[in-house]
Parts: structure tokens; sequence; C-alpha cells
């Protein structure tokens, strides 16, 4: 009964099976994309770092954490782990470029001022990728789930894709301190 369900929904659904394959692959295009500015980013990232490090040697932290994030990008697995991964690298490379913040001479450090560009050059370039990413999962995910295709998608290996959300940490509100804490303007 089961399988006949599925050659039913094969045969009304045409050409589905075509469709479906050409939108997965337009998904792997759009990933393959995004992991090209990720290895970019990666790439950058080393310098930035050393530049950092010269003038803000105890945010030992903050080191450690893209260094840690990065890894982990740089190591793979699953498409979702990338993802994730590449979401906790954002978050750790927002607080080193905060550090320059409170360091005026990094600010004004010939070389930072370069690596940060090209790094602010990059996280646009992602952001494009992400979203051309995130509208090929849109157009296959609506596809495999109308029917007749959702008949017989998961029958034949069609499973949504995941969409690379911005993380947690995005959505909150940024405190801001300009080191004012306690202390009022004057009336």
């Amino acid at each position: 009964m089961a399988r006949l369900l599925v050659l039913l929904a094969t045969m009304l659904g045409g050409c589905g099976y075509n469709t479906m394959v050409s939108l997965k692959e337009r998904i792997d295009s759009a990933w393959a994309q995004v992991e090209n500015q990720l290895q970019r980013r990666n790439d950058l990232i080393p310098n930035l770092v050393e530049v950092t490090k010269g003038y803000a040697t105890h945010e030992r932290e903050v080191f450690d954490r893209v260094a840690d994030a990065r890894a982990r990008l740089i190591a793979g697995g699953t498409r979702e782990q990338r993802i994730d991964a590449a979401n906790q690298l954002s978050g750790a490379l927002g607080r080193l470029l905060a550090i320059a913040e409170r360091y005026p001479d990094l600010k004004a450090n010939q070389q930072f001022a370069r690596l940060s560009d090209e790094l602010a050059g990059t996280e646009n370039r992602i952001a494009v990728e992400r979203m051309r990413y995130n509208d090929a999962v849109r157009e296959y995910n609506a596809y495999i789930k109308s029917l007749p295709n959702s008949l017989y998608a998961g029958a034949v290996g069609f499973k949504p894709q995941q969409y690379f959300e911005a993380p947690e940490e995005a959505k909150k509100v940024p405190k801001v301190d300009f080191g004012t804490q306690g202390t009022r303007p004057p009336p």
C-alpha cells in the first residue's frame, strides 16, 4: 500500500524528483560559497590576533575563544557543526574587535586598521552568502514539504535542510559601557 502511494505520488509529481535534485544542488553550491568566505575570514584571523596581542597581552580569554572557535570551524564536521562553529567565531571576533576600543594605540595601528577593514568586508560577504544559502534552503524545504512532493520526498532521500541562523548571542541587546559606570554627567 505504501509503495503504491509513493508510486502514485511520483507519477502525479511529474519531474518532481529532478527538481528536488536541482534544488539540493543549489543548496550545496550556496554552502560552498559560504565556506569560501568563512575560509577567507579564517585566513585573516591569525594576523589580526597577533597585531592585537601586541597591545592587549592581558586579554588572554578573548584570544583563547577566538583560537578555539577558529579551530572548531577548521576541523569541520557536519554542516550543522560548522554553522555552530561559525556563529561562535563571529561572537569571539566581536569581542576581539571590542578590545580596540580600549586601546587607542591599537586603533591607530595601520596594520590593525587594514586587517579590521578586510575582516569587515569579509563579514559582509559572509552575510550575503548566508542569505543566498538560506534562500536556497527555504526554496528547497518549501518544495519538498508541498504536495504531492511531500508524499515521496523522504522516501527517496530528500530531508529538510537547516538554515544558517544567527546565534542566540546575536539576538541579545548589546551592553554599551563607555567607562562611565557609577558617574553622572554634570547637571
